[in-house]
């Protein structure tokens, strides 16, 4: 597909762009609007399954499509994950429960993961390494626009209209780019058509499956060391297990272990994990310092935001120019790391005293970073391996940077959680009893109620009048527990942002290859892998 004529490779990648940004739209504007429609159908003890249920289909569903569209091609798979997601978007919208919503979701990420797992992998079809480095930066880039525009919509759609056209209103989006990818697409598949590896899908399945479940309940829904979280990692590794297993033997295996060999590959991968870990941690657990400490709303919470995610867009888009301009990739990876380490060490120091202006540098920092790093790991794995293994080699980038952000966002919330039940029992051992006349403090005992404002509010309003003053004293000190407890998790994350750092600097940077159509020879084989020397 490299030798299609320019004017058409654009207006293909428009429309993957567009489906892209149906796709990740439709996922970042659930959670403003989420409150509201549970509010409206109930069921407020399932709501973490509506985006649980997705993450998993998402991330089962992209790692399985990428090895099946490198023997069916692209085509297919893009489209039907476009049909299924317009559906799932639709049937959203229809719930009258939270059961049909969480079962709704579920059917859209099968879709969403393959619209995720091909548009990536569509890139490297169309477009040889050395040209790809811009076009993975402006897909970055719509992960980026979607993250601004998303929250800031979904709370005005719930607060015009009525929160069903929170799935609905982007319906158009998925309809013309399906028209657009059917008709401009080319379909381009292997010449041999080998058979299917569905014991391989099913292990490799039991194993993510169980993982990314104890990683999202471990320090929430159950404690650590529970009998279901054990049981869930056991499980994982049994499967694991048996799943290499099985491959080493399978004659088309779902994921080739010999990939694992090439040094780039697994250097990007592992590289790419931790920075999911950070990525993810920032992105989650900023909001809580924001309106926590900070004491600024949720909506305001989401314009502070956008600054992380803006410049984020800018970085990308303008390093992806820069990659395809120069030929290097390395370099920005390691600069976008430091910095994005720098700007996490940075938030780790912030205290109660903190502006809103330094919490919005901080935020431009790491934003800055990412948008160098997210798009080249991507890069120099695709540009590592054969163009046979294209979609599984960009599928599996994808899937470890998801399982490093499920794994940070736990580990950073399980160091917050820690963190602050520790201090709350000093606090309340210091007051030696003098917090009685407080009335309903029990209903403030996690300091995690400080993003509710309207709770503080009401609880306020039950207290004595000459107990206000102390009220006051008590909320500012644990404005003060959250910080501290917050600065542990971004601590942890400056340390896992390092430890990219320093697994990125072996990654060997070869020449970006100037066609598709390169010979093996000129692609780093296992062999050649162990040789190399970062």
């Amino acid at each position: 597909m490299e030798h299609l004529e320019q004017r058409q490779k654009i207006i293909i990648m428009l429309a993957i762009m567009a489906a892209m940004l149906f796709a990740a739209l439709n996922q970042t504007i659930v959670g403003t609007a989420l409150p509201v429609i549970v509010a409206d159908i109930g069921g407020m003890d399932y709501f973490s399954w509506v985006f649980t249920i997705y993450m998993l289909t998402t991330s089962i569903t992209a790692i399985l499509v990428g090895k099946l569209s490198d023997t069916y091609g692209r085509k297919p798979f893009i489209l039907v994950g476009i049909g299924i997601f317009i559906i799932g978007s639709f049937m959203c919208g229809t719930s009258t429960n939270i059961y049909q919503l969480i079962i709704y979701r579920g059917f859209q990420g099968f879709g969403g993961g393959m619209i995720m797992s091909t548009a990536f992998t569509a890139v490297g079809d169309l477009f040889p390494p050395r040209e790809r480095g811009r076009w993975q930066g402006l897909l970055s880039s719509v992960f980026g626009l979607a993250s601004v525009f998303g929250p800031t919509m979904g709370g005005y759609i719930v607060d015009v209209w009525q929160w069903n056209w929170v799935f609905w209103i982007f319906l158009p989006f998925g309809i013309v780019a399906f028209a657009m990818i059917w008709k401009l697409f080319p379909n381009v598949t292997t010449d041999e058509k080998a058979s299917v590896d569905f014991v391989g899908a099913v292990l490799l399945s039991s194993a993510i499956i169980p993982l990314l479940l104890a990683f999202s309940w471990a320090g929430k829904t159950y404690a650590w060391d529970s009998v279901t979280i054990i049981g869930l990692f056991t499980w994982s590794v049994i499967a694991l297990v048996l799943f290499i297993t099985v491959e080493r033997k399978a004659k088309n295996p779902i994921i080739p272990l010999k990939l694992f060999k090439n040094s780039i590959f697994t250097i990007s991968n592992v590289g790419g994990l931790l920075m999911g870990m950070g990525m993810f941690g920032a992105i989650m657990y900023m909001p809580f310092f924001i309106q926590g400490v900070l004491g600024i709303s949720a909506t305001k919470t989401g314009f502070v935001m956008m600054s992380m995610m803006l410049s984020m867009v800018t970085t990308s888009t303008i390093g992806g120019q820069l990659v395809t301009k120069t030929g290097r990739y390395k370099i920005f990876a390691i600069v976008g790391l430091l910095t994005m380490g720098a700007g996490m060490y940075s938030m780790s120091t912030m205290t109660i005293d903190t502006t809103l202006t330094g919490a919005v540098i901080n935020l431009v920092i790491v934003g800055l970073g990412l948008g160098l790093t997210f798009p080249v790991l991507t890069l120099a794995v695709q540009n590592a391996v054969e163009h046979k293994y294209l979609g599984v080699a960009t599928s599996a980038s994808q899937f470890f940077r998801q399982v490093g952000g499920t794994i940070g966002v736990s580990v950073m919330g399980a160091i917050m959680n820690v963190v602050m039940a520790n201090k709350m029992e000093e606090m309340m051992a210091s007051s030696g009893g003098a917090t009685a006349n407080l009335g309903n403090l029990q209903a403030m005992e996690d300091p995690q109620v400080l993003m509710d404002p309207d709770k503080v509010a009401q609880v306020k309003e039950s207290v004595p009048p000459e107990a206000v003053p102390m009220f006051e004293q008590v909320i500012a000190s644990m404005r003060e527990i959250l910080s501290t407890a917050l600065s542990g998790s971004f601590l942890f994350g400056t340390f896992i942002l390092g430890g990219a750092f320093l697994i990125i600097i072996f990654l060997k940077e070869i020449p970006l290859r100037m066609t598709n159509e390169t010979p093996e020879s000129k692609v780093e084989t296992p062999l050649e892998s162990s040789k190399a020397s970062s």
